[in-house]
């Protein structure tokens, strides 16, 4: 992943954290997912094999896109001030936004 697609996650996680559109910590997010209130759900690149796994299969059976950002655990924290692996975006314009950056 190149340093400019890292900052355009950056800016627009942070715009989406602002906006107060994610939820953050594995609990909550599957809760979000679940209820049908996340649109896709961002994951840190040191995220725990089993967190990913299990992510992933909460995610499949509700049909959320999962996104590895590449940022590791501790950049997300300073992004969203929450040490977290995972962190789910409650906002299909932002969750659309994070798709396009992740296609181009």
């Amino acid at each position: 992943m190149n340093s400019q697609m890292t900052r355009r996650i950056a800016d627009l996680l942070t715009i989406c954290n602002k906006a107060r559109k994610t939820v953050k910590g594995f609990d909550s997010v599957c809760d979000s997912v679940k209820n049908g209130k996340a649109f896709c759900v961002l994951t840190a690149s040191d995220a725990s094999a089993r967190t990913l796994k299990e992510v992933a299969f909460v995610c499949g059976k509700c049909g959320v896109p999962v996104i590895d950002t590449g940022m590791l655990k501790e950049e997300l924290a300073v992004l969203c001030g929450k040490n977290t692996a995972v962190i789910a975006v409650c906002d299909k314009g932002f969750a659309d936004a994070f798709g396009r950056i992740f296609k181009e």
